[in-house]
């Protein structure tokens, strides 16, 4: 049986697509295509509701899904640790929700990721550089936010402190955002989608890890594997990696 998709932000950038790619694959049906200024009513039909919309009315339109027993999966970015902790308590309601949400849903993308975790332990230096497109509301990017966290957290359990800096003087912002000690840039200019560079530095070398989305189809594939994985995996889910069986 298909699984029954309802789409917040139907008519945005990432969302038009989404439908096209439900619309497309043999085991999804698009139930419902809602927009800025539609009743969500429409989504109660569907088995799971997938989120590209805004920051600013994405934790209604959790709350309204997950107490109408609707599994989620957002792509939408804006979550930091007090977000994640209120979708969290919305679910102690309903247990047998599901909700992914990733930074990310280009396969390429997590693997980025994977890779830059990978390497970290076995590089002193570590900077991350994101380019968006100018209509991003986030800065750095949940993708950016979250590599750094992973990245942070890779150099931790292998024992290494803080990287050296020896910048004196700065103008503010100079050297980035800062996430766990990682300095993370973010770039905005007409003409980009979405990209990622994490620049790994030990003596006499570095290492150069990137990711290029050049069109918002590139996160349909990763789309459709949550909206598959996302019932069998009550409560909240972040990111996609454990989907890719990469182990």
């Amino acid at each position: 049986m298909a699984v029954r998709v309802g789409v917040l932000g139907a008519k945005g950038r990432v969302g038009s697509q989404v439908c096209r790619a439900v619309e497309a694959a043999d085991d999804t049906e698009l139930v419902a295509a809602v927009d800025a200024g539609d009743s969500l009513d429409a989504l109660a039909e569907a088995d799971v509701v997938v989120d590209f919309t805004h920051p600013d009315v994405v934790m209604d339109h959790l709350r309204w899904c997950i107490e109408h027993g609707l599994h989620c999966v957002v792509g939408t970015t804006g979550f930091d640790d007090a977000r994640l902790d209120d979708v969290r308590r919305m679910l102690d309601k309903s247990p047998e929700v599901g909700v992914i949400i990733a930074p990310n849903f280009s396969l390429g993308a997590v693997l980025m990721m994977r890779f830059a975790v990978s390497a970290a332990p076995f590089y002193e230096w570590r900077e991350i550089v994101e380019l968006h497109h100018p209509e991003k509301a986030d800065a750095p990017s949940g993708t950016a936010r979250r590599t750094a966290e992973l990245v942070a957290a890779a150099r931790r359990e292998a024992g290494f402190g803080q990287v050296p800096d020896a910048t004196a003087t700065e103008l503010p912002g100079a050297r980035g955002a800062q996430v766990e000690g990682v300095h993370v840039h973010s770039v905005r200019a007409r003409g980009l989608v979405a990209h990622q560079e994490v620049i790994l530095g030990a003596a006499g070398e570095t290492l150069t890890l990137r990711h290029d989305s050049v069109d918002r189809a590139s996160f349909a594939p990763g789309v459709l594997l949550a909206i598959h994985a996302v019932a069998d995996r009550p409560g909240l889910t972040l990111g996609i990696e454990d989907l890719l069986d990469l182990d």
